[in-house]
């Protein structure tokens, strides 16, 4: 069986697309998620709007993928699959946007050679949440740095000294790490390493006028190399791609800069889901209240009830409609943004949990469950009440949900865990402060186990017995209920 490389794809009939011919992307990770995600849309935007925009990867770390990329001409194969329309689907494309991958490990020249490069224009990363962080470790004469923005202040040096300083030769920053404005905390960093390397005013005010970090939301579930499945779909291929990958047809980038870059990124042209905003910050809370929210609210009670996976949950009837009830009842009339683009939101959160090739385990969102309900829940309640003057049925319940999941027991291990109605125990892992007071809890009565918890302002920040009038009754009632009948009964009173 051939592999795929730029010599055996003449002769792969579904291969399709343009290929690039100008090198303007330099992007900072390798891994499957900005394959599946960004390299996918400058693919098809190289061929339905023009953009003629090849990437070079840079290896961020000093073991990674970039020689296996290489041994392929940066081509790979990317299939989405899922639901769009409450219909399956499945589209597999050939990505040709990626030209080669570089290793400044093994050849930092070659890293720095892409500064001079003029007709680069836009660089990615994904470094991971702990990639944007100024360590104060890195010295202008490493090779390279080890932090990821020591390597790029090394590397806008390098453009500023090369083109003098020159108007129009900086870049667009499209930082996707999953931290709060990615884009100003990546300029900071770079900013303190320049100081801490005593670098020039001029190259400052080049970094800070002539580029534009773009704080940027990104949302796209992406599985990965299928590891069962490789071989059947290397048959069905007739080629062999060691760099093959998966991901939702749902994506999402949500880009925050100056109008005038949608026309050097024409994402939207190519039919891409992108938005372009002069600010981030409502589309990252829709994606923390909605997406997020709608995960964190709902998976307790359902694992309680039986259910293994999300899919699990959306072939429940009465957990679509506890989820549906949650989202556009409870948790949408509590957001500024237009309401057909809150609807379509939540009508794309059904499809993808409901996606037969995301089995997105229960147990793993339940992890931490604790800070991501203070993140993600708690300040919808309190919104719904400010605006509604009452209490949101669905999402209280869930407090209560979230209670009773928590009330295990220490193992002599030091684990904690604890037991579903069929009998089976189940893991509990949270930070050891919250699991140390859960730990006193199992046995007691319902009433007195909400007021502990409720009233613990090292978990919420506050007393909220005392800040929301009425929470602890409804509560302590749902969780009687959970206790007395069980979460299925308990969820299915609830939804009516």
């Amino acid at each position: 069986m051939v592999q795929l490389n730029a010599k055996s794809l003449p002769s792969i009939a579904m291969a399709r697309g343009v290929a690039p011919k100008t090198e303007r992307v330099i992007q900072f990770g390798e891994g499957g998620f900005l394959r599946a995600f960004c390299d996918w849309m400058i693919d098809m935007a190289n061929e339905k709007a023009g953009m003629d925009a090849g990437v070079v990867i840079v290896q961020p770390i000093g073991r990674g993928m970039v020689g296996m990329l290489n041994e392929q001409d940066g081509l790979y194969t990317l299939i989405l699959r899922g639901q769009v329309d409450g219909k399956p689907t499945k589209d597999t494309r050939i990505i040709q946007s990626v030209t080669r991958g570089l290793s400044p490990f093994d050849d930092f020249d070659g890293f720095l050679a892409l500064a001079h490069q003029r007709e680069m224009r836009i660089i990615i990363s994904n470094t991971t949440e702990a990639g944007i962080v100024y360590t104060g470790k890195d010295s202008f004469d490493d090779r390279p740095q080890a932090s990821y923005p020591g390597k790029l202040t090394r590397l806008l040096y390098e453009r500023f000294v090369a083109f003098g300083g020159a108007k129009g030769t900086g870049f667009i920053l499209l930082p996707c790490e999953l931290i709060d404005y990615n884009g100003r905390n990546l300029q900071e960093c770079c900013m303190k390493t320049a100081e801490q390397w005593g670098l020039s005013d001029a190259f400052k005010t080049w970094l800070t006028t002539e580029n534009v970090f773009c704080s940027t939301l990104v949302d796209r579930i992406v599985t990965g190399f299928p590891r069962g499945e490789a071989d059947a779909l290397y048959e069905e291929f007739g080629y062999k791609d060691n760099m093959l990958d998966t991901a939702e047809p749902f994506g999402l980038w949500v880009i925050e800069g100056p109008a005038w870059i949608e026309d050097e990124l024409p994402f939207k042209k190519a039919g891409c889901n992108v938005v372009f905003t002069q600010d981030v910050s409502p589309y990252k809370l829709r994606k923390v209240r909605m997406l997020n929210g709608a995960h964190t609210s709902m998976v307790l009670g359902a694992y309680l009830a039986g259910h293994e996976i999300v899919g699990d949950c959306m072939a429940d009837p009465t957990m679509r409609k506890y989820m549906s009830r949650a989202l556009f009842e409870e948790i949408m009339p509590t957001l500024d943004l237009p309401k057909d683009d809150l609807e379509a939101f939540a009508s794309a959160i059904f499809e993808r949990f409901s996606n037969p090739f995301n089995r997105h385990l229960l147990l793993s969102i339940a992890l931490n469950s604790q800070s991501k309900f203070r993140a993600r829940v708690l300040p919808t309640i309190k919104e719904y009440v400010a605006r509604k003057g009452a209490l949101p049925p669905i999402l209280t319940f869930s407090m209560a949900a979230f209670i009773a999941f928590y009330c295990g027991e220490k193992k002599e291990d030091g684990s904690f865990a604890g037991v579903r109605a069929a009998g089976n125990e189940y893991p509990i892992a949270d930070d050891q402060f919250v699991l140390d007071f859960f730990a006193g809890m199992k046995g007691k009565p319902a009433a007195e186990i909400a007021h502990a918890v409720l009233a613990n302002a090292d978990f919420w920040g506050e007393d909220l017995t005392k800040t929301l009038p009425g929470f602890e009754a409804s509560v302590a009632a749902s969780l009687g209920a959970i206790f007395d009948k069980g979460a299925k009964a308990a969820i299915a009173e609830v939804v009516g």
